[in-house]
């Protein structure tokens, strides 16, 4: 065989795997789209490891601690516009804050909250929920691009005082009232 019938030969192989190739070459079908949505609700919310506690009152006493403490753990997911996130201790009215129901009471100013270890403080604030001067904001998180998605622990410590004003002479009895803890977000 000579060289020019061997590139021949050599060509019309090449030649034939080319179009064998081509002839097989994929088909594709235009692209179709799926439209994707995803929404990640925003939400705050609160809870408490218990929802009572006991107090065994000494008249005349500034020391009249809660029988627990009670911890408040707040969650969140927030947009962007959120700039802050409280935590809010209070009562329905000031002046009564616990009553025995026959008219004696214990003024929300007689009841301190403290939070985190801290210094106690007495429910005599307006706050956003609430009776006024009945309230105690027990804490603010300032809402930034890194805690949009964030959770706080508040370790709250409660105590009656009946040193004060006419609560030395509070009569013997069963004193009852609802202490509520909210959370609120703020744009």
């Amino acid at each position: 065989m000579n060289v020019s019938k061997l590139i021949q030969t050599t060509l019309v192989a090449l030649m034939l795997a080319a179009a064998t190739s081509l002839a097989s070459a994929q088909l594709n079908s235009g692209a179709q789209t799926i439209a994707l949505n995803a929404t990640l609700n925003e939400s705050l919310t609160l809870s408490l490891s218990a929802n009572s506690v006991t107090f065994n009152l000494t008249p005349g006493s500034a020391t009249n601690a809660g029988s627990s403490n009670i911890t408040a753990t707040t969650s969140w997911v927030l947009k962007p516009t959120r700039t802050a996130v409280g935590i809010f201790a209070y009562f329905t009215a000031a002046a009564a804050a616990l009553t025995d129901g026959s008219g004696d009471n214990i003024p929300s100013s007689a009841f301190t909250i403290s939070d985190n270890g801290g210094t106690a403080a007495g429910l005599t604030n307006t706050v956003v929920f609430g009776g006024g001067n009945a309230g105690l904001q027990v804490a603010n998180v300032a809402i930034t691009g890194t805690n949009r998605n964030g959770s706080r622990t508040d370790v709250m410590a409660f105590n009656i005082n009946l040193s004060g004003g006419t609560l030395p002479q509070l009569p013997a009895g069963t004193y009852s009232g609802t202490l509520n803890i909210q959370a609120q977000a703020t744009p």
